[in-house]
């Protein structure tokens, strides 16, 4: 059936901008080298007329005149690529950015769907991050009380004023003195010296025995 009645065919698809803004760029390219011909010309009349007089001299004028319509003409339409040009890269970036916009749009949308469902978790709930605040508050302090507990000194007096520190600096700087003067005169420090003890009585084999009361027992 398809043979019999044929199909429709498909339409091409439309142009981009890209490929518009391309084909004027290169109809643009060549006007451009026409007219660079035509300057080329122009010139060349132009030194003929100079070299040349009567008849010869106003044939190279109408020559000139009439490459210099021509060259007026590729300029007239080269100015209009140049508008068509324009319009279109305007067209082109004002599409891009409507469609940059779209993104953008569609960016905010899912971020703002995103922050919705995150701020329904339990966890988020402001209520219980300020009893969380406030548990932290009191695990802190409790902490900070059992390091000063831990941290308390034994039997070490805690306030000293500066004239009895003075006064037990002084003293020791005497003590100082007078052992580094002993050790001077050959004397042994008192800190290194050995301890007198008293000794110990020694027994007398020739004493007689003594009763409970330290009296002496009849033989």
């Amino acid at each position: 059936m398809k043979r019999i009645f044929g199909t429709k065919k498909e339409k091409p698809p439309p142009p981009s901008v890209e490929d518009a803004t391309s084909s004027l760029n290169n109809r643009g390219d060549a006007l451009d080298e026409k007219i660079k011909k035509l300057d080329q010309q122009l010139i060349e009349h132009k030194n003929t007329i100079k070299r040349t007089q009567g008849a010869a001299k106003e044939a190279a004028k109408r020559r000139a005149m009439n490459v210099l319509k021509q060259k007026r003409m590729y300029e007239s339409q080269r100015e209009q690529l140049f508008q068509q040009q324009f319009n279109l890269e305007n067209a082109s970036f004002t599409t891009q950015a409507i469609q940059d916009s779209v993104t953008q749009v569609q960016a905010m949308q899912a971020a703002n769907t995103q922050l919705k469902k995150a701020f329904k978790a339990k966890e988020l709930d402001i209520n219980s991050i300020e009893k969380l605040q406030d548990e932290m508050a009191d695990l802190m302090e409790l902490s900070n009380e059992i390091n000063e507990t831990l941290g308390q000194s034994y039997g070490v007096p805690e306030d000293i004023d500066e004239a009895e520190l003075m006064g037990e600096l002084d003293m020791l700087e005497d003590e100082l003195a007078n052992e580094t003067e002993k050790v001077g005169e050959g004397q042994m420090p008192s800190y290194l010296q050995e301890s007198e003890f008293p000794e110990a009585p020694q027994e007398n084999e020739s004493s007689q025995a003594v009763d409970a009361y330290g009296l002496p027992m009849k033989a």
